[in-house]
């Protein structure tokens, strides 16, 4: 560590050798930063409270804020939580491996730190490969948000990571862009019916199959799950989202406020639409599917706050299937909606 205190960050293809070394940094008490398949996670030792404590330290993170444990073994469960009901092994069999979040009641063996002092915890098992590896190489539950500064866009890319926490963790493993690009679907099954506390890849469509009845959360008394409580997901520059499920209304109105209301301010655009994502000259085309949306849209919003615009103008989505997790992303980081 130099004088002043800044940590050198390196960035590592995950080599065995890589993994190798951030599984000993791991044990050691540091924190690593990991692709998933949602979007790169910031990780430490889940039982290790003083280790865990750096995670809020790096990302500037509220400590009344919960992490979400990942694991790499579905065995792995029965220790850190108090039981699995029925319909958690029916979840798991379906989705484990992959973006699904679960919260249990915790064993002891969960710090409170990690809980944020609750009687609850969230575990997930990811099924990225380097995420899997380094976890089973680590011999210990990570600890792991999102690997960006508090309300930052989340990082899908390494280059994200380190532009946003460069100096404050030692390796950073690149596993390259992130499949999904948004985060984890969070099912709080301590609620007499399942409560969705954050949407995500595993749509409420997709938990009914399995599911009788489901709870979306709405008013927020105690945050069980990252994402509920604080303003998540923004840039510094200001941005508008356009919420209305017309299109042609839609369309209209964006180009209005960008080029007509105000002519001699500048601003950014991101839209749906096209096959791939594109970028030229402030305007992004995200794709035209929900997944190609959801894997591009925080990379554009990272890529939109170097334009120094006056704001980020951003195309809703009719909030169905994956778009409700865009759109849930979207609102959290915009100060301006409109309809």
């Amino acid at each position: 560590m130099n004088k002043s205190n800044k940590i050198s960050t390196s960035i590592a293809r995950p080599t065995t050798v890589a993994i190798k070394k951030a599984a000993g940094i791991l044990r050691h008490g540091g924190i690593v930063a990991f692709p998933t398949e949602t979007v790169y996670g910031l990780g430490a030792n889940a039982l290790d409270p003083k280790a865990v404590k750096k995670i809020f330290k790096a990302k500037g993170r509220p400590s009344d804020n919960p992490l979400i444990v990942h694991i790499a073994d579905r065995s792995e469960l029965s220790k850190f939580v108090l039981e699995i009901p029925l319909v958690a092994r029916k979840l798991i069999a379906k989705f484990w491996p992959g973006p699904l979040t679960l919260v249990f009641k915790k064993s002891s063996a969960i710090p409170a730190i990690v809980s944020a002092g609750l009687n609850t915890v969230a575990i997930r098992m990811p099924r990225h490969p380097v995420a899997v590896a380094l976890i089973r190489a680590g011999g210990v539950p990570l600890a792991a948000p999102s690997a960006n500064s508090s309300t930052r866009p989340s990082p899908t890319q390494a280059m994200h990571v380190y532009d946003d926490l460069k100096g404050k963790l030692e390796m950073i493993i690149d596993g390259g862009s992130t499949d999904i690009g948004i985060e984890s679907t969070v099912l709080d099954l301590t609620t007499k019916i399942p409560t969705i506390l954050r949407p995500g890849a595993i749509t409420e469509e997709m938990l009914l199959k399995i599911l009788p009845k489901i709870r979306l959360a709405k008013k927020i008394k105690i945050a069980k799950s990252p994402g509920m409580k604080y303003k998540h997901y923004a840039p510094k520059t200001p941005v508008w989202l356009f919420t209305g499920t017309d299109d042609a209304k839609r369309t209209q109105q964006i180009f209005r406020a960008a080029f007509e209301k105000n002519r001699k301010k500048k601003f950014c655009l991101i839209l749906n639409g096209h096959s791939s994502y594109l970028e030229e000259q402030g305007v992004f085309l995200l794709g035209s599917s929900h997944a190609e949306v959801a894997k591009n849209i925080y990379h554009a919003l990272r890529r939109a706050d170097t334009y120094g615009a006056h704001a980020i103008i951003v195309e809703g989505l009719p909030e169905k299937g994956m778009a409700k997790a865009i759109m849930n992303r979207l609102r959290k980081a915009a100060i301006k909606l409109i309809k």
